[in-house]
This record gives structure tokens, C-alpha cells and sequence, in this order.
């Protein structure tokens, strides 16, 4: 088993922890980065520069919050924010210009006052080369990282690597940053409580979680 998730490494490890997962493998920064569960370690990482990123991204979006992962260790931030990552690992804040001098394998970006919506559309017409957005309708939250990272491309790596047939591979996500990891799984399965779009990716739609959906999924397998 893996656990995928958007969240960053440091903010992941709680919930190995609490799973008693003390051996594998976890994607975290929506596949930017690969934690060992064993160690509590990042062993892999896809970094990318934030200068022309924060270039465009001032411009676009005054008022606009970044917070860059530093990998393994916590945040880089141009402010404070009610973001679950901050309450993780060392918080270091720095002036824009500050961030922009530099890397990171994933930048989130929150725009108060905004809608998710209103972020998106803004986003949609901006192109920055080498880098991929994930927004998110529900909050004004966008998610950036290098090109060709998604937690489908990370899994697929490891299951490369770990010899895992593609045929044996299950999915099991809620959120639009698990639709690629959806249709790469044999089997993809969303939650019912996800939006359509989501839905629309998987293979079988479960009950939603307040139902044991989870449970319910993977008792077709697994008992």
C-alpha cells in the first residue's frame, strides 16, 4: 500500500504513523516528492526554479500568498496562512524576491479574499513554462509543480521498480489532484463524495467516506 497525497512530506508522516505503516513507500507534493516510510525520509524529489513562476504569479495575482515546500524539512512562505502544511516541520518567511531566488518541488499558491473559481480562471490563461497547475474550485489554492509530475507518473516509477505487475495495481482517490492516478490504475476507484470530474476518471464510484466507503471498496479485495 501507498499513500498519495498533495500534502507535504513532513505533514504525511502523522499519518504513517498513525496507519503503523513503518515500511514502504509514500507520494507526497502530488508526486513531486517520494518519502520512505521507514526511515521518514524524502528519497526522491522533482524540483523546479521559482523565479519565472513568482514573475508571472505577482503580477497576475496581487495579494496572492506562495508557500514553497523545502523538502524534508517544511515551508518557505511570503506569509502566514491557514494552510495544514504550515502546522509541519520549520516555517521559514521570506520576501517575494526572497522565494524567487529559490527551488522548490511544490508551490502553493492561496489567494484570500478569492474563490476557487476566480483563481482558476485567472490560472487557466497563464503559461509558465515547466511548470503544471492544479486548482482546486472549492478554495482559492492552486498547487504548482515541474511538468510531467503527477502521483500517476511518481507510482508508476515505483511500480517499475518494485517489480509490481501494472495488472495488480488499485487506486482509491477524492480530489481532482487524483484523477491521473485514477486512469493509471487497472482499477480506479472514487469516492462518492467527490466532485464529478473525479468520478468520471475512476472505473467503480464507492459510497462516500461518512458511509465506510473506503472500507467498502476495499473489502472486494482484501478481507
Amino acid at each position: 500500500m501507498v499513500l498519495c497525497t498533495g500534502r507535504l512530506s513532513p505533514a504525511t508522516l502523522p499519518f504513517l504513523r498513525e496507519l503503523d505503516l513503518s515500511a514502504g513507500f509514500a507520494v507526497c507534493s502530488n508526486g513531486a516528492t517520494l518519502l520512505d516510510a521507514a526511515t521518514g525520509q524524502v528519497v526522491e524529489r522533482i524540483e523546479f526554479d521559482l523565479r519565472d513562476p513568482i514573475a508571472v504569479l505577482r503580477a497576475q495575482l496581487p495579494g496572492a500568498v506562495f508557500v514553497a515546500e523545502n523538502p524534508g524539512v517544511g515551508v518557505r512562505a511570503t506569509g502566514l496562512v491557514d494552510d495544514p502544511d504550515m502546522h509541519f516541520g520549520d516555517v521559514e518567511l521570506l520576501s517575494l524576491d526572497g522565494l524567487a531566488a529559490t527551488s522548490t518541488t511544490r508551490l502553493a499558491v492561496h489567494w484570500p479574499g478569492r474563490s476557487g473559481r476566480t483563481l482558476a480562471n485567472v490560472l487557466t490563461g497563464v503559461d509558465i513554462p515547466g511548470v503544471r497547475c492544479c486548482c482546486y474550485s472549492d478554495e482559492p489554492l492552486a498547487d504548482l509543480t515541474a511538468t510531467g509530475v503527477s502521483k500517476a507518473a511518481m507510482l508508476e516509477r515505483l511500480r517499475v521498480e518494485l517489480g509490481v505487475p501494472r495488472t495488480e495495481t488499485l487506486a482509491v482517490g477524492d480530489g481532482i489532484n487524483d484523477t491521473e492516478m485514477l486512469a493509471w490504475a487497472t482499477h480506479g476507484v472514487a469516492m462518492g463524495h467527490s466532485p464529478a470530474e473525479v468520478q468520471a476518471a475512476a472505473d467503480q464510484v464507492c459510497p462516500p467516506g461518512a458511509d465506510d466507503g473506503l472500507a467498502t471498496a476495499l473489502s472486494q479485495w482484501f478481507w
